[in-house]
Parts: C-alpha cells; sequence; structure tokens
C-alpha cells in the first residue's frame, strides 16, 4: 500500500482518540500500521557538545557545524541504501536496510568525522554518538517515524551515548552474522528505568590492542 502523508496520519491518530468503539479503534489501530508501518533499523545520530559550543562561541557557530555534520552524513546514509527520515536540531533520524548496514555506516560516520577533523580548528571539531535498534515503526513518508525501536535508538544516542559511541541494542546485534567481525563490548544500560543490554561497538584502533607476542 502506497504511503500517505502527514495531515491523513494525523486524521487517522485524531479518528483514534475520538472513537468510543473498541474494535473500530483496532480497526484504525490496524490500518495505521498497514498504511505507515515497517520493519526496520533505526538510527539517531546526535552531535556532542551543544550547550558548551553554543554558550562558548554563540548559536551561529553551532548552527555552522550542524550543516556541516548533514551535509557529511547523507550521502554516507545513501550510499549504505538508507534514507534520512529527518534531520531535528543536531540529529538525524535514519532508516537502512538491516543493523549489519546501520553499524558499518555510523563506523563510517565517525571516521569522517575524525578524518575532518585533523583539518579544523579544534571549535569547529565534530564528535557525535550514535544508537541503533531494529523492530517494529512508523514511518510518515519523509517526515517522521515513531515506534519502540525510535525511542531506543534515540535514548542510545542523545541521552546515554558520548562522542565517538555506536551503541546497539542486544537484540539488534544479535541479527548481526558472525561472520561480519562486528565486535561489541556487552553493557547494561538504563531507559526509562528499565534494564536493557546492549553493545558499544568497537571500531577505533585503541580498543582493538595487539595480543602481546610470546615468542
Amino acid at each position: 500500500m502506497q504511503p500517505k502523508d502527514m495531515p491523513h496520519f494525523q486524521d487517522l491518530l485524531l479518528q483514534y482518540s475520538q472513537e468510543t468503539d473498541v474494535d473500530e479503534r483496532k480497526r484504525l489501530e490496524n490500518t495505521l500500521w498497514e498504511e505507515y508501518g515497517t520493519e526496520n533499523t533505526v538510527l539517531v545520530l546526535d552531535m556532542s557538545g551543544f550547550s558548551l559550543l553554543t554558550r562558548k562561541y554563540g548559536i551561529v557557530h553551532y548552527l555552522s557545524m550542524v550543516r556541516r555534520m548533514q551535509l557529511t552524513v547523507e550521502p554516507i546514509v545513501k550510499s549504505y541504501e538508507g534514507r534520512i527520515i529527518k534531520f531535528e536540531a543536531d540529529n538525524c533520524f535514519a532508516v537502512l536496510p538491516d543493523p549489519l548496514t546501520a553499524v558499518r555506516a555510523a563506523i563510517s560516520m565517525q571516521l569522517a568525522f575524525n578524518a575532518t577533523n585533523l583539518l579544523t580548528a579544534e571549535e569547529l571539531d565534530i564528535h557525535i554518538s550514535v544508537g541503533i535498534d531494529y523492530g517494529k515503526i512508523l514511518i510518515i513518508s519523509n517526515h517522521d517515524c515513531f515506534g519502540d525501536a525510535v525511542n531506543r535508538a534515540c535514548k542510545m544516542g542523545e541521552d546515554i551515548g558520548n562522542a565517538g559511541d555506536i551503541l546497539i541494542t542486544k537484540e539488534a546485534m544479535e541479527l548481526i552474522p558472525k561472520n561480519a567481525e562486528i565486535k561489541g563490548t556487552l553493557i547494561e544500560l538504563s531507559i526509562a528505568g528499565t534494564s536493557m543490554p546492549a553493545y558499544s561497538i568497537e571500531y577505533r584502533p585503541d580498543e582493538n590492542p595487539p595480543l602481546p607476542d610470546n615468542n
């Protein structure tokens, strides 16, 4: 079924909220999932240091960095057959074909910013954190997306992750083939008071030190 636009989505939500018949509400809910629902991998990126940089250098300085972030991230997402859902403030919300592709895209983003930071003054360096999850979500054209996978990816990318982090839920990590050689450190997160296992992806050289030579 061809996805409808945001006004149609909002109209269905309003009908649902005003409907008193339980069966009719269920029908409206099913319609929403049929028209907008998908199982997808969600990637949420957040730029680090917004408050500090804005206070120190001003909002124009930070907005210029946000624009550079957008121009760097969008072609990377597209190169991994993903789609940008929206840029919101200093965040990026995207969907990608599968968790492996999302992790590879996230690593490419981190490495790209690490490289460009070598060419910029420290106050213009861009640092990001990324959260990744997989699940059933609602996507409304290129306007917005909703669902538990969106919420968890957003929480990891925005609130929990530090600069340089790529965090992925345990469920999404388990969908990555073992032979893909994606390594992560198991961690325990707290989201909305609920404990949740996740992985911190290892991609930096200092995360995989060489084994000592005993010969």
